[in-house]
């Protein structure tokens, strides 16, 4: 599995930690995930974070939102799919109407939360996610279309994950599942009744780094020039305080297709404790964050 051109997927090290600079890694594992608010409760809150530069696809950090980068403290503000859904709906549901309904749910023992409505009929849906070594991200609309995608990952540690909806570069916005594995973060598209992988322009998936890697730490949906972007963030920490970089991703084909965006410096000389540190070292998405609440992989068995 491929890390935004320079996220790539490897054992997990237990948490975010300082990077080098990033490089041109993150390629194609960071996409703009900006404020579009589906996190499993609804994503508007805090800022983003910056991410770094691109490379095979590894996870970025993501800013708050704010875009300017400070001296002192500053505020952020045609591929397939790598793995096919499963779940019985992959058509699109008519406009209003939701997805077709099937005769599924959330698997026994899932974890389940209620998030924004992703098939366009006005009602909640819910985001569900299974243990063990089947460990599933799905989804069930209020309109009783069951759809879902096996999350790949030799990560041990429990998955968590948040719903937003950010822009993409062709048809608006679109919904996505962050996926928070410790190591590493995935991203998934909601799009057409399925739960459909992110992947780069070489079919890879596109994965964020959390700081296993060295190109970044975090990511999250920041808001930029009145749209949510999913954007990849590293944070490190320097002589005179802490750097936040933040790359934008470049989502497209109903995010099902991303790709390293523009980098840019958002903070300098930060305390650890600015938010736009602190975000830079999370997965998170509006005012929801993976793993404080919301939808955490159960206990297996």
């Amino acid at each position: 599995m491929r890390t935004l051109r320079s996220f790539t997927s490897r054992p997990d090290s237990g948490g975010p930690r300082a990077h080098a600079s990033p490089g041109p890694t993150w390629s194609r594992r960071l996409t703009p995930l900006v404020a579009g608010v589906l996190v499993l409760a609804g994503c508007a809150g805090p800022g983003d974070e910056p991410a770094p530069g691109s490379g095979s696809p590894t996870p970025i950090p993501s800013e708050p939102a704010t875009s300017e980068p400070s001296s002192s403290t500053s505020s952020p503000g045609g591929s397939d799919p790598s793995s096919s859904p499963t779940g019985s709906s992959t058509d699109t549901g008519t406009a209003g109407s939701g997805c077709p309904a099937t005769n599924d749910g959330p698997p026994p023992g899932a974890a389940v939360a209620e998030i924004v409505d992703v098939d366009g009929d006005g009602r909640p849906d819910s985001a569900w996610i299974t243990a063990g070594a089947d460990r599933a991200i799905g989804v069930t609309t209020a309109s009783g279309a069951t759809f879902s995608a096996p999350i790949s990952s030799a990560s041990p540690i429990p998955a968590s994950a948040v719903v937003g909806s950010v822009a993409t570069t062709d048809a608006g916005d679109a919904p996505v599942v962050l996926v928070d594995l410790g190591r590493e973060a995935q991203v998934f598209a909601l799009t057409g009744c399925a739960v459909t992988q992110t992947v780069d322009d070489a079919g890879q998936p596109y994965v964020f780094d959390r700081g296993f890697g060295g190109q970044g730490t975090g990511v999250g949906c920041s808001d930029v020039d009145g749209a949510p972007r999913l954007a990849g963030l590293l944070a490190e920490e320097t002589s005179d305080g802490w750097t936040v970089t933040r790359t934008l991703i470049d989502l497209s084909d109903g995010a099902r297709l991303a790709g390293n965006g523009s980098v840019e410096v958002v903070a300098t000389a930060a305390a650890a404790d600015d938010p736009v540190v602190t975000t830079a070292q999370e997965v998170s998405c509006g005012d929801q964050v993976a793993g404080a609440g919301g939808l955490t992989e159960p206990a297996d068995g």
